[in-house]
């Protein structure tokens, strides 16, 4: 855009580009839907079978969205403690979850470790975990615990505890997650539990939720790979597919690393 556009062009720039965003996602999660209710196979052999192909005949302009998604999405905070691998890794995975979806769970145990196996111990991939609850106040009280255990450098320790087996109401009360956050070892257990219904929690779970509703995420999991839309917890080969193809993309045209 020229330097001497006018605020009102720039303004309908940027509407016109989260528009687009708002629509890629939508339509990702209109694939995903089914997902908490069974695997959805059709997604991932799509992925599998048709990825390579379609990222070979993807024009400039749908990348160029792709990465202007990621510049938007991808904090890259030092010191995030709800992320985990280098801040200038090439490619940013951004989960939008919560800790009462099942398949949100099965992506934590099954695809997670190996990613971070063979991608974020390689400073390849950073994944960035994004709390969305999505199944009223006991998903949202389960956020705010895991956002107070970060507080303390265990945030990735009660993650996997909350997702170690499928936990639903009852189960995610206050005092459920004061037992849990001592087995994922929180030192300081009064300090958690103030963190957990202190304001500092919900301003964070607030920014996670409105960054995804701007994006017209609708359901758990939903991922973007440097901008690039997942629904649901597809097979592992389909996210090691898209971190490889991203990794690619990047090196090539320099997008989504070093922001």
């Amino acid at each position: 855009m020229p330097a001497s556009a006018s605020p009102a062009r720039k303004l309908a720039a940027v509407g016109a580009v989260l528009a687009l965003v708002v629509a890629v996602i939508a339509i990702a999660v209109a694939v995903g839907k089914t997902v908490e209710n069974g695997r959805d196979t059709t997604a991932s052999a799509t992925a599998q079978d048709g990825g390579a192909s379609a990222a070979q005949q993807e024009d400039p302009a749908q990348q160029k969205l792709y990465d202007e998604l990621a510049n938007r999405t991808s904090r890259r905070t030092p010191g995030d403690p709800l992320a985990v691998g280098k801040p200038d890794a090439p490619v940013v995975l951004v989960e939008y979850a919560d800790y009462q979806c099942s398949f949100c769970g099965r992506f934590t145990r099954e695809t997670q470790p190996a990613l971070v196996k063979k991608f974020v111990d390689a400073g390849t991939l950073r994944i960035e975990f994004r709390n969305f609850p999505v199944f009223g106040a006991d998903s949202e009280r389960a956020a705010r615990a895991s956002w107070a255990a970060g507080r303390q450098g265990k945030f990735w320790q009660l993650h996997d505890e909350l997702y170690a087996k499928t936990r639903k109401g009852d189960a995610l009360a206050e005092d459920k997650l004061v037992d849990l956050a001592r087995t994922a070892g929180v030192p300081d257990l009064e300090k958690f539990r103030t963190d957990l219904g202190g304001p500092a929690a919900a301003q964070a779970l607030k920014k996670d939720q409105d960054e995804g509703y701007q994006l017209g995420v609708q359901s758990t999991p939903s991922f973007l790979v440097n901008g690039r839309p997942i629904a649901g917890a597809q097979d592992t080969a389909v996210f090691e597919q898209a971190v490889e193809q991203a990794a690619a993309a990047a090196k090539k045209h320099g997008a989504g690393a070093g922001k």
